[in-house]
């Protein structure tokens, strides 16, 4: 059972990417929460899963208790504590993105979340980017885009962002013909990363 809810895990998160590529290039929008439960709905079938109407509540209702990884914490107080300002710019919904901040304990720790959901399209669209810009009025090497798939750090660094890729999979580089400024394994080395370029 264990194996088959990983594998179903899997292939919802995957297919959720894929459709809102699709959306994305289709011009045809949906919110990431509605993309999450077609996705969902999707990788059950596939895998010839019974997916009751309570099971599948129960499983989205995962997806506002998210939690951070162990060292996110210390590592975003720290770079707060060197005067960076940090904000998510995600595909997720508001709501999911208030209530995945509040999961984690990460509440004070942000500058108001850029959701996606805004401006209609989804990452690794440009729009999406622009919004870094149009939020906080800065040039775009004046941030510094944390990206946390190698999808999302390749679409960050073709718009033009400094970027770092947190590469906690340790996954290769997108064959996309761009790479970012700098890899880590976890938000201690992007916490390095950005000490050591305040110093240059």
């Amino acid at each position: 059972m264990l194996r088959t809810t990983r594998t179903s895990s899997q292939a919802d998160r995957t297919k959720a990417f894929e459709y809102t590529w699709l959306r994305t290039i289709c011009g045809h929008y949906a919110d990431f929460w509605k993309v999450t439960e077609h996705a969902l709905v999707f990788a059950t079938n596939m895998l010839k899963l019974q997916l009751s109407l309570e099971k599948r509540q129960h499983l989205m209702r995962a997806y506002l208790e998210l939690k951070s990884y162990p060292n996110a914490l210390p590592a975003l107080k720290s770079l707060r504590e060197a005067g960076i300002h940090l904000a998510f710019l995600s595909n997720l919904t508001p709501s999911m993105l208030d209530s995945a901040i509040k999961s984690s304990g990460l509440g004070g720790i942000f500058e108001p979340s850029l959701s996606t959901d805004r401006v209609r399209v989804y990452k690794p669209d440009p729009r999406a980017y622009q919004m870094g810009i149009d939020a906080f009025n800065l040039r775009w090497e004046a941030i510094l885009f944390a990206a946390f798939g190698g999808w999302d750090a390749a679409g960050a660094k073709l718009f033009g962002y400094p970027t770092f890729w947190v590469n906690r999979l340790n996954l290769p580089i997108e064959e996309l013909g761009v790479a970012p400024d700098a890899t880590g394994q976890n938000l201690t080395d992007l916490v390095d990363f950005v000490k050591a370029r305040q110093q240059l």
